[in-house]
């Protein structure tokens, strides 16, 4: 304890208190201290008190030249052997010179920058981290490097691949996203193998990809969980650090050469994060693989698992190169690392100026943060670690250049592998998931024992006309709106196309065909269990074939209402904001569907024309009139007419439908309509998807916006329709 207390507690220490000088000597530690670290010098720590600072430390151009020797390894070989893999592979080196992103600042017409001239590298066999506070630019360079920036941003600089202009090719790298976007009724060994699947070719049998699935899921540690669902709102299942890895799994099935992580930490607990990334380092040092990952606040332990740093600040480089050397770096300007606190946290709270005014009304002092900022950038920029940089980019992109190494392109799965395994997939989760159709089920029952118990047996009275109508009606209108309750799931179902179309597993129209042939049984046994209970309860015509009319009409009508709601989803993807707009465009259908207004009392203008005949309600109504009244009759009660009157008059004068074509005719027009709307569903996410790279192209032609963008989205040519 006496031990203990003579230590400097980090709380004591001055925020900053920079010398003149940058050869200022940082606080040296007594024997005791030492021995309570547990640590002799810098190059051995251990592991059960991992921070790794205030000893002595040795002077910065000893430190440099220590960690440039260390990266001189198989791994940095410039030719021959170095740029090929194990498995004979082509290995990526990844660079980037100059690289500014600047975005649109639609308030004064100009452009706000988010980087500015950033050179760094990223090679086989190393991870590289990028680390800053919030709002640093971490995951806008992530975004950039692998050509995923938005529409609204320009790009500059260049960023080379083994040192030439290349896209990044399927198979050749993989982007594990900050959100594990999962479908949660799925066991981790079926996510992986349906992934699987999906990506690899089809010159691979069914048994070399479970092979390759059981054993990605054994490099990441989940043999345990193997067969656990992924877990939701209604089953519990794996923990963060697990989905986190499931997430990783999926990605690196192909066995990319270069791997993008975006928050791999994000949310988890130290012994979490530290699994993650540790099982990372194991997978960067057997198959050499080049990973960059932005990371905001990692632990001592994950920390010691980067070979080199990237330190942002407002989209300035603080500092870039061998991860142990940045202590040297922040100690020779003047901001040494205080006994028993984690380097990194150190590192963050020096360069995150967020809470310098709380900081300063606490009454610590020190040099403020805008300015330490600024002497840490403008020492890295004079530095020989900023030489070695640039000096390192150079060598890598001339021996790689000289090599011609380019990336090749991996193979897929075929198109109609990938519509088979996306059925599979969709059905085996519609069918675990409960909210998906099984609850609006159960709604649909209810709701058709309470219309048939209101209607029960009709009869065929002249008040049954009215009673008929309303009926029918209702089931054309408001059955077929309760088919918005799927749209949450729809939701769900886009985020995850989304984060497998940017990695490129299989394009939007295998996804559309998945999506439509997986949902038909579903919707059948919605449109026949409860339609068969209002049909026979209420006392329709009672013959086959016009219950089968009757049933197949309600599929196609909720089919319909669903590839509506998928064209929203794919729209507006916020799910309250989907569902308002959702039921507002069904609501303006329904006023035009013949009911409410007969088809003749409508205004020509807008209401009649074009709106009634766009309006899918008339449809759905005109055949089930069609269908109920054709070939009945009625008992007449308006005075001065003949005792009874048919069913088609009734149609004629009644409600007005158009008798000049069958039935029939109504059925096949919304099957069209169930047709167009999926076409629309799949072109508004290909015409979004072309829209961004063509606003970009846009942007950068513009005089005054020249840029040397030389990487796209890496899957944007290489997908399949």
């Amino acid at each position: 304890m006496e031990t203990v207390s003579s230590m400097e507690s980090p709380l004591n220490v001055l925020r900053w208190t920079p010398s003149p000088s940058p050869s200022r000597a940082p606080p040296r530690l007594d024997d005791k201290a030492i021995e309570i670290q547990g640590v002799e010098d810098r190059g051995v720590v251990n592991r059960l008190f991992p921070f790794s600072s205030g000893f002595k430390l040795p002077s910065l151009k000893d430190g440099l030249n220590a960690s440039v020797s260390d990266q001189q390894g198989p791994a940095h070989e410039g030719a021959g052997k170095g740029y090929m893999g194990a498995d004979g592979v082509g290995r990526v080196f990844l660079t980037w010179k100059d690289l500014s992103v600047m975005v649109l600042d639609r308030k004064n017409g100009g452009h706000l920058p988010i980087l500015r001239r950033l050179t760094g590298y990223a090679v086989p066999g190393e991870v590289l981290a990028i680390m800053g506070p919030s709002g640093c630019g971490k995951s806008t360079l992530l975004d950039a490097l692998s050509g995923r920036l938005s529409s609204n941003t320009q790009q500059t600089g260049e960023i080379l691949i083994n040192g030439c202009r290349q896209t990044l090719a399927f198979g050749t790298s993989a982007y594990v996203t900050q959100d594990d976007t999962l479908m949660t009724t799925l066991t981790v060994r079926e996510a992986v193998y349906y992934s699987a699947q999906l990506q690899l070719p089809d010159s691979m049998s069914r048994a070399e990809k479970k092979d390759r699935a059981e054993t990605t899921i054994r490099e990441m540690g989940l043999v345990d969980a193997m067969d656990t669902r992924i877990g939701g709102w209604s089953v519990k299942g794996l923990s963060g650090g697990q989905k986190r890895r499931v997430s990783i799994c999926i990605e690196i099935l192909t066995r990319p050469k270069l791997l993008f992580l975006d928050e791999p930490t994000s949310g988890l607990d130290g012994a979490a994060s530290y699994h993650v990334m540790n099982r990372i380092a194991k997978l960067v040092k057997q198959d050499g693989r080049t990973v960059v990952a932005a990371i905001h606040q990692p632990s001592s332990e994950v920390f010691e698992l980067f070979h080199n740093l990237c330190l942002l600040s407002s989209g300035d480089t603080v500092y870039f190169g061998p991860a142990s050397s940045a202590e040297l770096f922040f100690a020779s300007n003047g901001f040494p690392c205080p006994t028993l606190r984690n380097p990194s946290d150190h590192y963050l709270r020096t360069i995150n100026k967020d809470f310098e005014t709380d900081i300063e009304q606490g009454g610590q002092g020190g040099l403020g943060t805008e300015e330490a900022i600024d002497i840490l950038v403008k020492s890295y920029e004079s530095s020989e670690f900023c030489q070695q940089v640039h000096q390192r980019v150079s060598h890598i992109c001339q021996e790689a250049e000289g090599n011609g190494m380019k990336v090749r392109k991996g193979s897929q799965a075929s198109f109609i592998t990938q519509i088979l395994v996306l059925i599979r997939r969709s059905f085996v989760n519609m069918y675990r998931d409960l909210g998906y159709y099984w609850l609006r089920l159960a709604i649909y029952i209810a709701l058709c024992l309470c219309v048939g118990t209101i209607f029960y047996d009709i009869g065929s009275t002249y008040g049954s006309i009215q009673a008929r109508g309303s009926m029918l009606m209702f089931v054309a209108s408001f059955l077929t709106f309760m088919a918005i309750g799927g749209f949450p799931s729809f939701v769900e179902d886009m985020k995850i196309f989304g984060r497998e179309r940017l990695n490129g597993h299989y394009g939007v129209g295998a996804f559309v065909v998945g999506n439509t042939f997986s949902s038909i049984p579903y919707l059948l046994i919605i449109s026949l269990i409860p339609g068969a209970i209002a049909y026979y309860l209420v006392g329709l015509q009672r013959s086959v074939d016009h219950f089968a009319y009757f049933a197949l009409t309600l599929f196609v009508c909720m089919t319909l209402v669903e590839s509506l709601m998928m064209i929203v989803a794919s729209v507006v993807p916020d799910f309250l904001m989907g569902i308002i707009t959702g039921a507002g465009i069904q609501g303006v259908m329904m006023l035009n569907g013949g009911f409410f207004r007969l088809p003749d009392d409508l205004p020509k203008l807008f209401w009649q024309y074009p709106m009634y005949y766009i309006a899918f309600h008339k449809y759905a109504n005109q055949g089930f009139y069609k269908n109920e009244f054709e070939g009945l009759v009625f008992p007449n009660n308006q005075a001065g007419g003949s005792a009874t009157i048919s069913g088609e008059e009734i149609l004629r004068s009644y409600w007005e439908v158009e008798m000049g074509y069958s039935k029939w005719v109504d059925l096949g027009v919304l099957f069209g309509m169930v047709i167009l709307y999926r076409l629309m569903f799949l072109g508004i996410i290909k015409a979004n998807e072309k829209m961004k790279p063509m606003v970009r192209a846009l942007w950068a032609s513009h005089p005054s916006h020249s840029s040397k963008q030389v990487i796209a989205n890496p899957y944007s040519k290489h997908q399949k329709f």
